[in-house]
């Protein structure tokens, strides 16, 4: 009987050492990023690219403000067009570039300075849908990127969550926002939350979302996992929640910040909270514009510091 007794301690005790490596393990591939982990990524089979397909972000630097532009197999998605100073930055860029034609805009909110700038891509270039969660605002900036709208026969289109749209190989779903009543407290909490599936990566745009308008899209019960995250409200601390980057587990942020801003934008908290989860953080007012291009496996980035 002893000896039955001593075996079946030992079985339990490597049960218990069994279940120790297995957790282990687990962390360390989340930490390093070990492919074939099923819960670091969606567990849906990604859809396979065209052999000549592209994909890039370009995160303008626009100081204390938003704005980003996609592209993916030569087809363009602009979020957010910073403050109205930006203006004739993005009809000169767009110039450049030779891009005459958006096949979206999307407006994450009407505060100026993610509105202000849109007005000068439309002098520029013509598009073929835009989105914000309102309609009208009493702003100068958001009447003006109505007008501009307005010559190219065009009116804004409010999202629901959801809907999906296609950028070349692209899938963009709609996250968020969920509960338009948050906006009787915080404006920014009715922000467009969008999420980006190329490949096997994917990215989540947040606009100025706050705690509240995070904790919303969580509760929803969409994915919301992503390799990289457009973060919140410039680095507020008030954005980014443990609760949410639980959710999402970037690999990667960018941050839309302007340098030596009156708002001590981004907070220590939130860069600290994105640490724990993140392999990079990039952020616009020390690297400058920021370019992360996918192949549909992995990320790289340039950046262009300012002197």
């Amino acid at each position: 009987m002893r000896k039955k007794k001593k075996q079946g301690s030992l079985l339990v005790y490597a049960a218990a050492a069994l279940v120790m490596i297995v957790i282990a393990l687990g962390i360390w591939y989340i930490q390093n990023d070990a492919p074939g982990w099923p819960f670091h990524e969606s567990s849906a089979p990604a859809e396979v690219l065209p052999e000549d397909s592209t994909f890039s972000i370009h995160f303008f630097d626009v100081g204390e403000g938003d704005a980003a532009l996609v592209e993916c197999d030569g087809r363009y998605m602009l979020i957010d067009g910073g403050l109205p100073d930006y203006s004739d930055f993005l009809y000169a860029y767009l110039e450049q570039h030779g891009i005459g034609h958006l096949d979206y805009i999307i407006c994450s909110h009407a505060h100026i300075d993610h509105v202000g700038g849109l007005s000068g891509a439309l002098n520029y270039a013509t598009v073929g849908e835009a989105y914000c969660p309102v309609t009208s605002y009493d702003s100068r900036s958001f009447n003006s990127f109505v007008k501009y709208l307005a010559r190219q026969g065009k009116e804004i289109k409010v999202p629901v969550p959801g809907d999906t749209i296609r950028l070349g190989s692209a899938l963009i779903t709609f996250i968020g926002p969920v509960d338009m009543t948050l906006a009787a407290e915080e404006e920014n909490n009715i922000s467009i939350i969008l999420r980006i599936e190329y490949g096997e990566t994917s990215f989540l745009f947040t606009g100025d979302a706050e705690a509240a308008e995070e904790e919303s899209v969580t509760s929803s019960g969409q994915a919301l996992q992503s390799t990289l995250l457009k973060v919140a409200h410039h680095g507020s601390f008030s954005s980014s929640t443990e609760q949410f980057l639980t959710a999402v587990k970037p690999r990667y942020a960018v941050i839309s910040v302007g340098r030596d801003n009156e708002f001590d934008h981004p907070h220590n908290v939130c860069l600290r909270r994105l640490d724990r989860y993140c392999k990079e953080v990039y952020r616009t007012d020390t690297d400058g514009e920021i370019i992360c291009r996918s192949d549909g496996h992995t990320l790289t980035f340039e950046t262009a510091p300012k002197e």
